[in-house]
Order: C-alpha cells, then sequence, then structure tokens
C-alpha cells in the first residue's frame, strides 16, 4: 500500500472548518468532543509535518 501524502494546507482548513463548528451554539455537545479529538489528530500531523520541514531546510543549511 502507498502511504497518502500529508496535505498542510488541507488540514489547516479543515481545522478552520472545526473551529466554525465548535463556536456555534447550536453544535451539540458530543459532536464538540468527537471535533475535538479530531483536531488533536490535525495538530499532531501539522506539528510533525512541520518538524519534517524544519529539519530539510536545517539540513540544507548545514551543507
Amino acid at each position: 500500500m502507498s502511504e497518502k501524502k500529508f496535505d498542510y494546507a488541507k488540514a489547516i482548513a479543515e481545522l478552520e472548518e472545526i473551529a466554525v463548528k465548535v463556536e456555534n451554539p447550536e453544535t451539540k455537545l458530543d459532536e464538540i468532543d468527537a471535533l475535538v479529538g479530531r483536531s488533536k489528530e490535525l495538530l499532531e500531523q501539522c506539528r510533525s509535518y512541520l518538524r519534517t520541514v524544519k529539519e530539510k531546510i536545517d539540513s540544507l543549511d548545514k551543507e
């Protein structure tokens, strides 16, 4: 199986959508719980992606 490439822009867009839903007073508490869980997953993926990019940039600077 091929690994799906992480799309940082899509993750940020999804986080923005989650923020809007969480701030909506009509959103049910159970749904907010699931959205918070999803946002944690996305944040971890974004941080990992940014660390990887930083490491690549740092290695280029050392060359």
